[in-house]
């Protein structure tokens, strides 16, 4: 096994009460970790399936913008979960992986990081907040429910190119004084993102909303709604509601906006 790949017989101490619930299979290279997930997927694999990959020849984020990855300065995993119900019992899901990613990055010490809704997770760069990390669910639907492939990708240093939608990048290491070590960060990813997602099946993003919005970033502040790089909505951002649509405040009072193709810009 090459140096730089994780080694799920190394991640297994750092796992606590989750080992069982996760098989992590790590890769030093495919396509993409959602689209070979995916794959396993359909060939039966079980709920917590984990792919993590050093790198990604076709990885990609929200809208089909690629995803470049590398292991000394990214981790880019992706994550099977089942869930009872269909689409309409997901609703918010992006969001509550949002506050997963976030809380397991406080629990290693980073502090300033925050959420954009629908699904970036940010923190502080020079000049404002840059991009630490961005989330991709897929969804389909399975013979007990609903199929989610979630996908994310992290930051361990910040890159020399901006992230896509003009946000600066920002890095673990820039947080935490050093690189951390991959295994720990996946590992505190694994544990936080079991115990949101149990609490969002039980629970729905009901159950996680006031947790997201003490994350959010530009809450009560001014901000355009963008489709398709155009404006189709200004006003206050009030947050998410218990469904995970974004509540935005105008002259009409305040309305909800589904996740979509829109992108939220502060003014």
């Amino acid at each position: 096994m090459a140096a730089s790949l994780i080694d799920p017989a190394l991640l297994v101490s750092r796992l606590g009460a989750i080992v069982g619930r996760v098989d992590v299979d790590s890769l030093e290279s495919c396509d993409s970790t959602s689209s070979e997930l995916s794959r396993r997927a359909a060939r039966g694999a079980p709920a917590g399936s984990v792919v993590v990959a050093d790198r990604q020849s076709a990885g990609r984020g929200r809208r089909g913008r690629d995803w470049v990855s590398s292991p000394e300065d990214s981790l880019t995993f992706s994550l099977l979960w089942r869930f009872a119900g269909g689409f309409d019992k997901v609703a918010g899901l992006s969001l509550a992986v949002g506050v997963a990613v976030a809380r397991a990055c406080e629990s290693l010490g980073a502090a300033g990081v925050v959420l954009k809704w629908p699904n970036d997770v940010l923190a502080p760069v020079p000049g404002g907040l840059g991009k630490l990390a961005g989330i991709l669910v897929e969804l389909s639907s399975s013979r007990s429910g609903t199929e989610a492939i979630i996908g994310i990708g992290i930051n361990l240093r910040a890159p020399a190119v901006s992230a896509p939608g003009g946000l600066a990048p920002a890095g673990l290491a820039t947080l935490m004084g050093a690189v951390p070590e991959r295994h720990d960060l996946l590992a505190a990813l694994l544990r936080e993102l079991v115990a949101v997602l149990d609490r969002f099946s039980r629970g729905g993003f009901a159950a996680l909303a006031d947790d997201w919005q003490r994350r959010h970033a530009w809450q009560d502040c001014p901000v355009h709604l963008l489709e398709e790089g155009k404006v189709v909505a200004s006003g206050l951002c009030r947050g998410a509601d218990g469904d995970g649509a974004l509540l935005l405040e105008g002259p009409d009072g305040v309305l909800r906006h589904l996740a979509g193709d829109l992108s939220l810009r502060p003014l």
